[in-house]
């Protein structure tokens, strides 16, 4: 795993943090990097919203909805609700663990790949570029989602694209082929991780009161990350049908019921994630239906996760995509 810590010039924090995450890897080997930052632009650029900032392999992992790229001084605020210059031991462990599970590191023998490559794009993130126009049209596709529900018409993104030199064809071909979307055979978006423009098990209400469909469970955890407001879950375990909800508020998750689980898991073979494993990521009642399923799919590999484990992949992987 590398570690980069992007700080401002002689940022008192700095030293903080640095010991802190040498606590938190507890004897583990990483490469640690520190690094000064002293221009908005040079933030902009290593995405740094603040000193200091933690990257874990490139993701920061307590990224904020709406925060910007700047040199100014970043606070934490620790489990006890306190707010500190620097994220807690307890904090970046959570952190770490949560990395080395979407990493190639993760340590699930029962398997390999990685089964949760498809969702990180193998350790690079589903931020797109800001190159090319793929960002903005991008970020367009899952405000639409957001906003509406449902998937914007090519249309609606020329001007975007046009912006960059591109048609929005061109565009969402790129973004296709990268796995930051998903195009049907006719070109239409099918898929904006972690929204999908068809029918699927999992369903989001948003504060606004705009409900979408979510590709994966995962998916589904990492949308309030994404969007900044409070988003209510609905899904059904696949064995039995079973209700399973999850309401956030405030940052923190409510389950119902409170024994439920995630089985996040892949097919053999290499795609985009919409076709590998999304539909293998789901929510279940509890750990024995989880794994009754497991049983009787046993051609997808992959492994029980608790309830912290899971919204903490899904805010690593969305939290950031609509950051300036």
């Amino acid at each position: 795993m590398r570690i980069t810590v992007l700080t401002v010039p002689d940022c008192p924090n700095a030293p903080v943090v640095l010991e802190r995450i040498t606590a938190a890897l507890d004897g583990r080997v990483a490469q640690v990097e520190l690094v000064e930052v002293s221009e908005d632009a040079e933030a902009a650029r290593w995405g740094m919203t603040g000193s200091p900032t933690v990257l874990l392999d490139g993701v920061d992992p307590f990224a904020a909805a709406g925060a910007v790229p700047s040199v100014s001084c970043r606070l934490y605020r620790d489990d006890d609700g306190r707010m500190e210059g620097a994220p807690s031991v307890t904090a970046l462990g959570r952190a770490l663990a949560g990395a080395e599970v979407a990493g190639a590191d993760a340590g699930m023998e029962c398997c390999e790949p990685d089964v949760l490559d498809p969702i990180g794009r193998a350790g690079r993130g589903r931020r797109a570029p800001a190159e090319r126009g793929l960002r903005a049209v991008h970020q367009a596709v899952l405000r639409h989602f957001a906003t509406t529900g449902r998937a914007p018409e090519t249309g609606e993104l020329e001007p975007l694209a046009a912006a960059a030199g591109r048609t929005a064809g061109e565009v969402l071909a790129e973004l296709d082929r990268e796995d930051f979307l998903h195009l049907d055979l006719a070109g239409r978006i099918r898929a904006a991780y972690p929204f999908s423009a068809v029918e699927t098990r999992h369903r989001v209400r948003l504060a606004s009161g705009v409900e979408a469909w979510s590709m994966c469970a995962i998916d589904a955890l990492g949308i309030s990350a994404m969007l900044g407001q409070n988003v209510t879950v609905s899904s059904g375990d696949p064995v039995d049908g079973h209700p399973v909800k999850v309401a956030f508020a405030d940052g923190a998750a409510v389950w119902e019921p409170a024994e439920a689980v995630v089985f996040v898991g892949r097919r053999d073979g290499d795609g985009p994630a919409a076709t590998v494993c999304c539909d293998a990521l789901n929510f279940f009642t509890g750990r024995a239906s989880a794994e009754q399923w497991m049983r009787e799919h046993r051609e997808v590999k992959g492994q029980i996760i608790d309830q912290d484990r899971a919204v903490e992949i899904g805010v690593q992987t969305f939290g950031p995509l609509l950051a300036d």
